[in-house]
């Protein structure tokens, strides 16, 4: 096995960012999986969806998140669930927050590739992109409490 290149770290981390996104619209607007994906192919993924031999691979992992976390989406929920501090639900949740836990969840259940620490760090890294270090905090916390539990 090789070390990842610091520009297939950046393709995952775009794919990613992508998934989080892809997920939050497929929530909101509920558009059917078929056009999700080919809109994100098409229009929205950034570096996830350059004609780059390199890249075209993170265009897999891309589906791979997205398609895996909506068809675990209970299975993700209830394990979500469970790590909640007493009081807290996934409905009081942020609903961009609610799909870096979900799509980094699936991530920790499903690819066992990607080693548990990196996983996590890269979702981190997608709640910056969103939120304050507070949130990323809390991000780092629920799925270190996930990764724990399913690997």
């Amino acid at each position: 096995m090789t070390a990842a290149t610091p520009s297939s770290k950046r393709d995952r981390a775009a794919a990613r960012l992508a998934a989080v996104q892809a997920l939050y619209q497929f929530q909101m607007e509920a558009t059917p999986i078929a056009i999700l994906l080919d809109e994100f192919h098409r229009h929205r993924g950034g570096a996830v969806l350059a004609e780059d031999e390199s890249v075209k691979g993170e265009t897999a992992f891309f589906d791979d998140v997205v398609k895996g976390t909506i068809a675990r989406r209970d299975e993700i929920d209830e394990l979500l669930s469970s790590k909640l501090a007493e009081g807290w639900s996934l409905h009081r949740l942020d609903k961009t927050m609610l799909q870096i836990l979900r799509a980094g969840s699936y991530e920790l259940m499903a690819r066992a590739d990607v080693p548990m620490a990196a996983a996590i760090s890269e979702y981190v890294d997608v709640a910056h992109a969103f939120f304050d270090e507070r949130e990323a905090k809390f991000v780092n916390g629920v799925l270190d409490a996930v990764g724990k539990s399913v690997r």
